[in-house]
């Protein structure tokens, strides 16, 4: 049988070492569901239930391999799905190609069924964005879709139209300019290095300071061991953003958690105190939980020369590969004697550390989700993955589930998008066979994609799902109490029974809603061979607080109770409770 236009698409991608697709087929797109059928033995075609699903599933592959995620939906409503998963993939800097469906080429423009220019639907989303127009064109598209998604840590999409896709691939010559086999299948990552005299200059930065702090992101994962080097060596509290997390271990001494409104209150304190600030691989946003602007002397590295200086000003920008930049800057770097400052911050950790376990060590009703958080630890393996979904949830993570080994961690970023939870577990799945996965969502996020449960089971994932269930979009009710000083509104949730959906769909479902049993219920549920559904019911009035509360965040949380939150008793009746336990 001859070749056509979409089998050597999909053996482009094999030449690129994809070996696992998400998606849904389509009308659109058949033509290259083909191609994958016929290619079965080498490419693997994981269904998803929901397209945005699959553009999800190719960011969390992405994230958790630091390799290309992949994903197909076919022409129109399968594309435009696509977008949010896409978007959460741009903002966080992960290399993802979109592949989608067009109509017949010489019925675009004709308002024909589905005719949806999806590559101008793409464009803001897109690092690059191109429509494939016959065989010649296949090599050269496809590799500069993936060059460029690797290089830049972005998007990337090609569509192709339905008919193009079983065109023969033999059908035309390429145009005289068209050199056959001139694109090459291969990408080198960028390796420089910042000059020695800018090395130097930060390091003399480091050894003047008093009060120095570390802040950690997602771009210094693979640079464990140096992060741990150069901290110890300054006698430097280390802080992680959120997408930092699990770059080091939390019980390190030096780490002191996260930062921001579902950070630490010793994470606050080494921010509003440190003279010197070193930014590694992070993007945080939130600048009002960062240094003063001149309180502290800058060095940050980044990868991107354009991030450098984004969030704060820097006296010393280093750019290049995190663990490169470290291990050149090391050497320079001298140990210090006085680590008053870091046992300052540690004796506030400690305290910290203390007030947290007091509030997940409660044993009265309704329970508290920080209660069933905390115990996870005790069943998660040490190379775990956790998957976190985007709400209160997010806070509990992040403050709870503590980092160790080869553990791996990770969820939303910068786009804080609810529902990628479920399809994040899914890619990180299919990057690391084996190993198991913790998907810990609320019952809002949950709800948004509940149909990618069915593709866990499908495929017996081994991820287990645990839903803390409080029938509420709980971040945004606390968003307009707190923040806004506005009862909450169009929050409340029809309350779902998730075991039972668990057992549906075809995995054993748990309900936790006594403390007393939550230990022995988990212990069970994580026995599962396979994929495994909890369901935490919790209290849906306990406020996931700051590290600090402000006076204006104070003052607005009374305001909206005065104004007629209708929830008021409940809520004065936590927080009392809350601090009186901690006093007593």
């Amino acid at each position: 049988m001859a070749k056509t236009v979409a089998d050597l698409l999909v053996e482009r991608l094999l030449d690129w070492g994809v070996k696992v697709i998400f998606g849904l087929p389509g009308d659109g797109i058949n033509g290259f569901f083909e191609a994958l059928r016929q290619h079965q033995d080498k490419i693997q075609f994981i269904q998803v239930r929901h397209e945005e699903a699959a553009a999800f599933a190719a960011c969390g592959y992405a994230k958790t391999t630091g390799s290309l995620g992949v994903c197909v939906a076919t022409s129109g409503p399968g594309g435009i799905h696509l977008l949010n998963g896409l978007y959460d993939a741009k903002y966080d800097g992960q290399p993802v190609l979109a592949i989608t469906g067009h109509t017949f080429h010489d019925l675009i423009g004709t308002h024909f069924q589905q005719d949806v220019d999806l590559d101008k639907v793409f464009m803001d989303v897109c690092e690059y964005n191109e429509r494939l127009m016959g065989p010649n064109h296949v090599h050269n598209i496809v590799d500069e879709a993936i060059r460029t998604a690797l290089a830049r840590r972005g998007v990337a999409h090609v569509t192709i139209p339905k008919d193009i896709q079983e065109w023969p691939s033999d059908l035309m010559k390429p145009s005289t300019m068209n050199i056959p086999h001139h694109s090459g299948d291969n990408f080198a990552p960028a390796s420089s290095l910042p000059s020695r005299e800018l090395l130097q200059q930060a390091a003399d930065l480091l050894n003047q300071g008093k009060k120095p702090a570390i802040l950690v992101g997602r771009g210094a994962y693979r640079a464990r061991n140096e992060v741990l080097q150069v901290a110890e060596k300054l006698g430097a509290p280390i802080i992680y953003a959120l997408l930092g997390k699990g770059v080091v271990p939390d019980e390190h001494p030096n780490v002191t958690g996260g930062l921001g409104l579902l950070g630490t209150a010793p994470s606050m304190d080494a921010m509003k105190e440190c003279d010197t600030f070193f930014i590694i691989g992070s993007n945080f946003p939130y600048q009002q939980f960062l240094p003063q602007p001149g309180q502290a002397k800058c060095m940050q590295i980044d990868i991107d020369a354009a991030r450098i200086g984004l969030r704060y000003p820097v006296d010393v920008p280093l750019v290049g590969d995190t663990r490169r930049v470290l291990e050149a800057l090391i050497g320079m770097v001298q140990p210090k004697s006085d680590k008053s400052f870091l046992e300052k911050i540690q004796k506030n950790r400690d305290e910290w550390d203390k007030l947290m376990e007091e509030r997940a060590s409660r044993m009265d009703k309704p329970m508290k989700p920080q209660v069933v958080t905390k115990l996870l630890n005790k069943f998660l393996a040490d190379d775990h993955i956790i998957i976190s979904d985007c709400g209160t949830v997010t806070t509990w993570s992040s403050r709870y589930i503590k980092m160790r080994d080869r553990q791996m961690f990770t969820c939303t970023g910068m786009l804080a998008t609810m529902a990628n939870g479920l399809p994040y577990s899914v890619g990180a799945a299919f990057a690391h066979p084996g190993r198991q996965i913790l998907c810990y969502i609320g019952d809002g996020g949950f709800t948004m994609l509940m149909c990618e449960l069915a593709t866990i089971v499908k495929y017996k994932l081994p991820v287990k799902v645990v839903v803390i269930k409080n029938n509420t979009l709980g971040q945004i009710k606390w968003e307009q109490i707190v923040m806004e000083s506005n009862p909450e509104f169009g929050c409340d949730l029809h309350p779902i029974d998730f075991a039972k959906y668990a057992e549906a769909v075809g995995c054993p479902g748990f309900t936790i809603d006594d403390p007393k049993k939550a230990e022995a219920t988990l212990k069970e549920a994580f026995a599962v061979q396979g994929p495994a559904v909890i369901q935490a019911v919790v209290d849906p009035h306990e406020p996931p607080m700051p590290g600090h509360v402000q006076m204006s965040q104070a003052y607005q949380f009374a305001k909206a109770l005065i104004r007629g939150e209708k929830y008021a008793p409940e809520i004065i009746k936590t927080v009392l409770e809350n601090k009186i336990k901690e006093v007593v």
